[in-house]
């Protein structure tokens, strides 16, 4: 299919966290809000346009935010009530558009190709973004082109609550003016070297030889460039919730040992919680099994906030299996399932966590990938 046929629009909920919480106390409209961690040594999870204002930014160190603004409200946060949030808008698109994609726990591209010969594609999509403000009280702006990538910057220049069309054949020069790091792709590190060089916008970096990129940035080289220049073809991925991550471990022997079964669980969730980060997708859903002697097999699950963070799912996990299990009897086999997923990354318990924990995450992740997976875990899985 050309770039020519299609049409894609992308959904963003503004400041999401912050007007879930303003949903819940109306009071906390039109103030600077800061949502995470209380304590110095935790992070923004997120912060009202009233506190952007004031140079605020999400995964910046809560003390220096409250110096920056010592009049906003620290809100610990809620993630249940953002997943049910997450939730209930997916609902919406799902029971509104043929294709859509979730793209994160606030974030949506809707593929509407070809519905132009029933209706405007641009109408479409106000109707919609009317429909779930009006079903849910959020927010949400949203961004067309011909592509993923010119429809998700369209979205950032429409916020808040906007909506912007890129006619096809202008991409390039939609994105020409803006600053590098309106680009998606381009990070703090990525964006400080390329104004070493002096390139400060698109346009700028968009005609740079493209072999030049390559030997600057290796293979990010050429998609970088690709970006520049409005050039996407990805496809728009269908959401599907119930795809799942799962595993199980049949013993050698039937065993009623507690410690021994807790520790087997706690290796299988770190097992697949890592798998879960390295897909950079989080879980809304824990399920736990268990079959005993007789090959009769139970289960449970919990629905949960979205989440990819080992201490938090080894939580639920351990509810599950206390709640499940009949301790006069032998198990032989006992799984874990992780489904709900969605795109994203770790979400700092951005309430609590403090850099020193994210930073634990990375380290612990980043040694898994390089010397396996067993060789760092916790003493609990151990026995």
């Amino acid at each position: 299919m050309t770039n020519s046929a299609r049409s894609i629009a992308h959904f963003d909920l503004d400041a999401f966290f912050v007007n879930v919480e303003c949903l819940k106390d109306s009071k906390l409209k039109g103030r600077p809000i800061l949502i995470g961690g209380k304590s110095d040594r935790a992070v923004v999870a997120s912060c009202s346009y009233e506190a952007r204002r004031f140079g605020i930014h999400s995964a910046m160190p809560m003390k220096l935010a409250r110096r920056l603004c010592p009049q906003a409200t620290v809100i610990s946060g809620d993630m249940e009530s953002y997943s049910k949030y997450s939730r209930l808008v997916t609902d919406i698109i799902r029971d509104t558009v043929p294709r859509f994609e979730k793209s994160s726990i606030d974030e949506f591209y809707v593929d509407l190709t070809g519905m132009d010969k029933f209706f405007g594609t641009v109408q479409y999509s106000a109707e919609l973004r009317r429909k779930i403000t009006k079903e849910t009280g959020l927010p949400i702006s949203n961004g067309m082109a011909v592509n993923k990538l010119v429809s998700k910057v369209a979205t950032d220049e429409a916020k808040p609550n906007g909506q912007l069309q890129i006619p096809f054949g202008n991409e390039r020069n939609f994105l020409a003016p803006l600053p590098v790091e309106k680009l998606p792709m381009v990070g703090e590190k990525t964006g400080a070297l390329l104004k070493q060089m002096g390139v400060r916008t698109i346009k700028t970096l968009s005609e740079i030889p493209v072999q030049m990129l390559q030997n600057l940035l290796g293979k990010n080289g050429s998609e970088l460039w690709r970006r520049a220049n409005g050039i996407d073809e990805t496809p728009v991925v269908p959401y599907q919730e119930q795809k799942s991550i799962s595993t199980e471990s049949t013993f050698e022997s039937d065993t009623i040992d507690i410690r021994f079964l807790q520790a087997q669980l706690v290796k299988m969730t770190e097992k697949i919680g890592f798998e879960l980060r390295q897909q950079n997708k989080l879980t809304g859903c824990i399920t736990v099994k268990i079959r005993y002697a007789d090959f009769n097999t139970v289960s449970k699950q919990s629905v949960v906030t979205y989440t990819s963070a080992d201490h938090l799912l080894l939580e639920k996990v351990r509810e599950l299996f206390d709640k499940l299990y009949d301790r006069r009897l032998l198990v032989r086999l006992v799984g874990v399932r992780f489904s709900h997923l969605v795109p994203g990354n770790y979400q700092i318990n951005l309430f609590e966590d403090s850099n020193e924990t994210i930073k634990l995450y990375q380290a612990m992740d980043s040694l898994s990938n390089r010397f396996g997976r067993y060789m760092i875990m916790r003493a609990s899985g151990l026995i």
